[in-house]
């Protein structure tokens, strides 16, 4: 008894025919495959991007409380003012939400008083009389704070603010 194997044989019109194309499907299933894994990766990322960039952002705008440094005591100045001699009393209020920048200010103490007491006694008197050369005095005496912290090691920008709670010229 011979088993009998079956075999292939082509069929009847097919014979000499090119077997079936799978190379072609193969490739542009992989090509489908990468593309969409790629376009999912880079998407995954740009959103991951978006998240970090929102998160850096509400950090930025959910700020530090404000700390505020107290000159005391007041500062006392004299100065001319049409042939009579004037005084000014003014307390003065540093702000920053940095603890370090307030730590050197208070270490700076004697500095920050100084280039304060030299600015307050050179002014006119007409001058800040009038809300305006308040203000502008308000912004020099920041800016000479500014200096003693940059010139301490500190980031000026870090001083914020600079507050005349009381002032009062005579």
């Amino acid at each position: 008894m011979a088993s009998q194997i079956p075999t292939l044989e082509a069929a009847p019109g097919q014979e000499g025919a090119a077997p079936p194309k799978k190379g072609k499907l193969g490739l542009i299933l992989t090509i489908l495959v990468l593309l969409l894994g790629g376009g999912g990766t880079a998407a995954y990322f740009m959103l991951a991007g978006e998240k970090d960039a929102k998160a850096a952002a509400e950090t930025e705008a959910t700020k530090m409380p404000a700390l505020y440094v107290a000159l005391d005591p007041p500062f006392v100045v004299n100065f001319e003012a049409e042939q009579l001699v004037r005084f000014l009393q003014v307390t003065v209020q540093v702000m920053s939400r940095d603890p370090a920048t307030v730590d050197l200010i208070k270490a700076n103490d004697p500095v920050v008083r100084n280039d304060l007491l030299l600015l307050l006694g050179n002014q006119n008197y007409a001058t800040i009389s009038s809300r305006e050369g308040k203000e502008k005095l308000r912004q020099l005496a920041l800016e000479a704070v500014r200096k003693v912290v940059t010139n301490a090691g500190g980031k000026a920008s870090k001083v914020e603010a600079i507050y005349f709670t009381s002032f009062v010229m005579q």
